[in-house]
């Protein structure tokens, strides 16, 4: 996961760059008063979105199967200790009754 966020950062960072070019030689108009960079990093946001759902589809379906494994074992550890509470709760009851 970690290494898909930094690639997704690296995308944007890119893109900012390329943005940044591009308003400074004047092909893109540049924001109205001062918003200068908050336009710049606002192209960039908009650009490097789809380039990243493109680009980095490889390495973000690599992260969700890791994610999903880790959602599983947590499942798993929560089933695990709901029956252990279920048993030791039967076994009082149980212990109780008797």
């Amino acid at each position: 996961m970690l290494r898909y966020t930094l690639m997704r950062l690296g995308v944007f960072v890119g893109c900012f760059l390329v943005v940044w070019g591009l308003v400074a030689t004047g092909i893109v108009p540049s924001g109205i008063g001062g918003s200068y960079w908050l336009w710049i990093a606002l192209l960039a946001l908009v650009v490097s979105a789809p380039l990243s759902f493109v680009l980095l589809r490889g390495e973000r379906d690599r992260a969700s199967v890791g994610i999903v494994a880790r959602v599983d074992r947590a499942k798993a550890n929560m089933e695990s200790n709901r029956r252990m509470e279920d048993d030791a709760d039967d076994a009082a009851r149980a212990q109780r009754a008797s």
